[in-house]
């Protein structure tokens, strides 16, 4: 099985290999939105995309052979996922183009890239850490991106292709509950709080309405500044979120590795737009629009890949509500549970967690002893999924 690594490195191009870069983008962004617009929609084939409009991008936009082929697959693959999902396909802005190993190469001994251009071939630098360094040592990459962040620089995303283990055989499960006050809580007991990282979102948050107000109505270099200093602490908040939902995920999925056991996680797919509909003031609005719950489960689906550690999502629906120990529905009241049925008191979070493993135990073992089955399925990024059954076995088919 193989598994794909993006390292993304910025590249150092002189001020005449900045404006063929631009050029190419917009070349690049042009062609697809003019071949998304003369296509057929229901077409989603790239050798059928290509075979229509393959002379045009050649000849409208100036595109060399390989980028007008990696435009047609670009649509091609954009209407997919657009179908998929039912929505349209959003127009093309200048701000990535598709490379293929016949028109990029990387050279580990002056780290450099080559990359085709409108206007013939050039060899750019690029800085790369001590881990782009590391991964990319002895390799030869076959694929790349580049593209041109919100910070007005070039940046090559390079595409690595990896063997990963299979998955470990197991019986046992590890349950993580997400949540904003605690970011995840898992069956074996372990949290992660997220009081510091709400703290530090609403600080950001204060900090940028001032600039905001600044940036309105102070002098034309005041104002240029604000603006400077807006992209930079977005950035920063943004890392610093990142750097927290790494460190959780490496911890959840090393854990896993060492009990020889899977994860269950929730799949939380379209929450916001449900609690987006009920009434809420703008502080707690902003809040759960900024949860970053689903690149915490991106996290632990790639480093479960690479560890051989199988992850896999079920339904959330009254797990935090459900007993975990007799499947009664109980009562939650903030951190608290209750069953009414058995007894049970314990944290809520944890309560949760243990309802997810149960649910993703019955992935293994169908049925099993709480009468816990379900269906398969897998999302459009591979992960499995669970379509929960209460019942006995019998019923589970």
């Amino acid at each position: 099985m193989e598994q794909v690594l993006t390292l993304v490195c910025k590249l150092n191009p002189t001020p005449l290999q900045s404006e063929k870069l631009e050029v190419v983008l917009h070349a690049f962004a042009e062609a697809c939105n003019y071949t998304n617009q003369i296509i057929k929609p229901d077409i989603t084939s790239k050798l059928t995309i290509q075979g229509i409009v393959y002379e045009d991008l050649r000849t409208k936009f100036g595109l060399p052979a390989n980028l007008a082929v990696r435009a047609c697959a670009r649509v091609g693959a954009n209407r997919k996922t657009a179908k998929q999902k039912n929505k349209p396909v959003i127009a093309f802005k200048p701000t990535s183009a598709d490379y293929d190993a016949r028109i990029f190469a990387f050279r580990e001994k002056d780290w450099t890239v080559s990359l085709t251009t409108l206007s013939g071939r050039e060899h750019i630098k690029i800085n790369a850490g001590n881990y782009q360094r590391g991964k990319l040592a002895g390799r030869k990459p076959t694929s790349a991106q580049l593209c041109k962040h919100r910070d007005g620089q070039y940046y090559i995303h390079i595409q690595l292709k990896d063997e990963v283990p299979d998955p470990q055989p197991t019986r046992k499960v590890i349950g993580v509950d997400f949540g904003r006050r605690d970011i995840a809580a898992t069956s074996n007991g372990d949290s992660w709080s997220g009081k510091q990282l709400t703290k530090t979102r609403d600080r950001y948050s204060k900090v940028r309405a001032s600039l905001q107000k600044k940036a309105s109505t102070r002098t034309r270099s005041s104002r240029r500044r604000c603006r400077q200093v807006l992209v930079r602490l977005s950035g920063r908040e943004r890392r610093f979120q990142a750097w927290v939902n790494h460190n959780i995920s490496k911890t959840i999925i090393q854990q896993a590795k060492s009990e020889q056991a899977s994860i269950a996680i929730e799949d939380l797919t379209g929450i916001r737009e449900r609690t987006n509909q009920k009434p809420r003031n703008k502080t707690e609005r902003r809040r759960s629009n900024s949860w970053a719950f689903y690149q915490l489960r991106m996290f632990l689906e790639y480093k479960g890949l690479r560890n051989g550690v199988e992850v896999v999502a079920v339904p959330p629906a009254y797990t935090s509500q459900t007993c975990n120990r007799c499947l009664h529905i109980g009562l939650r009241s903030e951190k608290k549970f209750k069953c009414g049925n058995c007894g049970l008191s314990c944290d809520a979070d944890l309560n949760g967690a243990k309802m997810i493993a149960l649910l993703g135990h019955s992935v293994s073992v169908p049925g099993g002893s709480n009468g816990l089955c379900c269906n398969l399925s897998t999302d459009s990024s591979g992960l499995l999924k669970a379509h929960t059954v209460f019942g006995t076995p019998n019923q589970c088919g």
